[in-house]
């Protein structure tokens, strides 16, 4: 009966055990971060004679490490995508902090529609700027 009991208990202790470390591995995200280099620099439409120009750091955050692999892959088609979107701009957009963040989250979903439509998934989790210096 002893035998018994001690291997129910250990049976028991071992299922939970179990569902403690499959629960810890749920609540320990791995993210990844797929940076553009060199830094993003083009043109934005300017009020002034002067040329304006815009320099920006990007930061992809993914989920998977496993997702750098298809962002290097995709890596010219979405600085494309984000000169176009800066390239497009005002001045005023650009200089402002509430238009910076516009900037931001369009830049964002439109690499998470390429992503979709080229890969199936959108993997991006967050789009970070590093850098931002605009004249």
């Amino acid at each position: 009966m002893k035998k018994l009991v001690s291997l129910w208990l250990i049976l028991v202790l071992g299922v939970f055990s179990a569902f403690s470390h499959a629960e810890e591995e749920e609540r320990l995200d791995t993210y990844a971060y797929y940076g553009f280099e060199p830094d993003i620099v083009t043109n934005y439409i300017s009020n002034r004679k002067k040329l304006g120009f815009v320099r920006i750091g990007v930061e992809l955050m993914v989920k998977a490490p496993e997702d750098l692999i298809a962002l290097e892959r995709h890596d010219p088609l979405l600085r494309a995508a984000i000169v176009e979107i800066l390239g497009s701009q005002t001045e005023d957009k650009v200089k402002s902090l509430t238009g910076k963040e516009d900037i931001r989250r369009e830049c964002y979903d439109t690499i998470n529609n390429l992503l979709e439509a080229e890969t199936g998934k959108a993997m991006v989790v967050n789009l970070l700027f590093t850098k931002y210096l605009y004249d």
